[in-house]
């Protein structure tokens, strides 16, 4: 049996979850990095240390670059990085799992909407429902402030899955992260070097490349090896317990402790998002082959 052949030691299911679990530790650790920085220069210390790192892991394959990807590209670079100080600037605001929630209704969305069906929209729905529960606008508890930055998130989130499929499809894996990844880091250089400025010290630097580590750097690798053994819909549907991850790393790490309803809305979310990517596959174009990272 070859070794491509084997089965994975660490089943892929479990690989995805690890995944999760990194990307809200990594979340729910960067409140106290945005105490001290702000919002969007943590987004940008955790950014810059990603690409820095994703362009020592694989060159980035500027000569395959065509004028056609240079929109995609810059779009996925601007959306990621704008996206990322917009999620920092929610969870200083308002509870990890709520933000992740609110987030999660973009990519689920668009999940939804790639159904091609209309009853598929009734997830969405539910999902906003369980929103609903989650802020409690009737309570005037949590600040809008904070919503509207977890909205934003969603709606970048929603956007790079979107721009992340044509880039996909000429990239393959961390030949499209070394490329886009720096041009996120420019993006939120803007909003982030202000805020950061005269607060950065080696202790701040080094949080901030651990950090980098949890997320982004951890789970792309998890992920993909998790996607060499699973289907995308499996996948996409374990990725629905997003929300259910950020509210228990937000109990156990930010004390964080969720109401009834907020339980309640959780799981809302995590149903909607499960059931979203039933009849969301997508099939790859038939096109050029992508541009494989080097190994």
């Amino acid at each position: 049996m070859t070794r491509a052949a084997e089965a994975p030691r660490v089943p892929p299911w479990g690989m995805a979850l690890a995944s999760m679990f990194s990307v809200q530790l990594g979340s729910a650790l960067s409140v106290h990095l945005i105490a001290t920085v702000g919002p969007a220069g943590t987004a940008w210390l955790r950014i810059t240390a990603g690409a820095l790192i994703f362009i020592a892991w694989s060159r980035p394959p500027l000569r395959s670059v065509r004028k056609r990807d240079l929109a995609p590209l810059l779009a996925l670079g601007v959306m990621n990085g704008l996206a990322t100080a917009s999620f920092m600037a929610a969870i200083a605001r308002i509870p990890l799992g709520t933000t992740v929630a609110i987030e999660f209704l973009g990519p689920m969305t668009v999940a939804a909407a790639r159904s091609h069906g209309r009853k598929a929209l009734a997830w969405p729905a539910l999902a906003l429902t369980g929103v609903v529960l989650l802020t409690q606008p009737w309570q005037g508890t949590m600040t809008m402030a904070g919503i509207g930055y977890a909205a934003f998130a969603g709606v970048g989130w929603g956007l790079y899955v979107l721009f992340t499929q044509s880039i996909g499809d000429r990239f393959e894996g961390v030949a499209g992260l070394s490329l886009t990844m720096p041009i996120a880091a420019v993006a939120s250089a803007v909003v982030g070097i202000p805020q950061a400025a005269g607060h950065m010290d080696l202790n701040v630097l080094a949080t901030a490349l651990g950090l980098a580590v949890l997320f982004p750097v951890l789970p792309y690798a998890l992920e993909m090896h998790a996607l060499r053994h699973m289907t995308h819909n499996a996948f996409g549907t374990l990725m629905a317990l997003e929300p259910a991850f950020g509210s228990i790393l937000g109990l156990i790490v930010l004390h964080q402790q969720p109401t009834l309803f907020e339980v309640v809305g959780v799981l809302l979310v995590v149903l909607a998002g499960a059931a979203a990517q039933r009849g969301g596959l997508r099939h790859p174009p038939a096109g050029e082959p992508a541009i494989a990272p080097a190994e």
